[in-house]
């Protein structure tokens, strides 16, 4: 009961409403952090964190349990979107999804003052809004795509000459990169981005590769990829170093470390 008036909480219109907009805060969140997000892990994830939206039911927690329960479920939604890589790959990109809750939150409630729709229920954290499908669909695009845009300005800048360092047991290899962002290619069984080395320049390491599907413009096929110990890239004209977490793939380079700029936001 809200000012006088009933508010009937439909749990199927609930949870399909949570799933949608989990899906897009995960989309949002790997756009701000680069991170890969498969669509399969993203809706599986979107899916589980809407079974916390039934807490909106349950009698009214204490401020600091409600911000756990929040934070734990925060953090187990985007271990399973995007798996539990590393302890700091963790804590960003259950940031961004902090940061993209907030961003959606405001949106809503600008929506909810402009049309002061019949109803709305809050409780634990959790909104119910009776107000229409295709206003959120608006909204949450409208909201997704500011955030693609604001990735594609800020992405134009690319790293300069850059120089791969490459270990892998006892070797390691050094070799000039490229950054380019026509190597979109990500590992499909770990998510991880691949950068791709000539055969010649990395040896043999046979039995540490499998195959990856792939594909460029005018082809498709396998390629052969494995994790090295470390990777790490040097600026060449400031001597900064980022270590970053890829797959190697062999491929025609040209004697080139060709790898996504975006790797070095990761």
């Amino acid at each position: 009961m809200r000012g006088g008036i009933a508010l009937t909480i439909y749990i199927d219109v609930l949870i399909i409403l949570n799933v949608y907009v989990n899906y897009f805060l995960l989309r949002t969140a790997a756009k701000l952090t680069h991170s890969p997000l498969k669509a399969w892990r993203c809706i599986a994830a979107s899916f589980y964190g809407s079974l916390f939206s039934l807490l909106i039911l349950a009698p009214k927690m204490p401020v600091p349990i409600t911000f756990a329960v929040k934070l734990a479920a925060a953090v187990t939604i985007v271990i399973a979107a995007f798996g539990a890589r590393s302890p700091a790959r963790i804590a960003k990109n259950t940031a961004a999804f902090f940061f993209a809750n907030f961003i959606l939150s405001g949106a809503v409630y600008a929506v909810y003052s402009w049309l002061k729709p019949s109803s709305l229920h809050f409780s634990n954290s959790y909104f119910y809004i009776d107000f229409s499908l295709l206003l959120l669909l608006v909204t949450t695009a409208a909201l997704y795509g500011a955030v693609c845009l604001l990735r594609l300005v800020t992405d134009r800048e690319h790293p300069p000459e850059s120089r791969v360092m490459i270990r892998s047991g006892s070797r390691i290899i050094g070799i000039d990169g490229l950054a380019d962002t026509g190597n979109a290619l990500v590992d499909c069984f770990t998510g991880r981005p691949v950068m791709i080395c000539t055969r010649e320049d990395i040896g043999d390491v046979s039995a540490r590769m499998r195959l990856i599907p792939c594909a460029t413009v005018s082809d498709s096929g396998v390629m052969p990829v494995f994790r090295p110990d470390e990777v790490i890239v040097v600026n060449t004209a400031t001597g900064e170093k980022k270590s970053v977490d890829v797959m190697i793939g062999l491929g025609e380079t040209g004697g080139k470390a060709i790898y996504n700029p975006k790797i070095m936001k990761l």
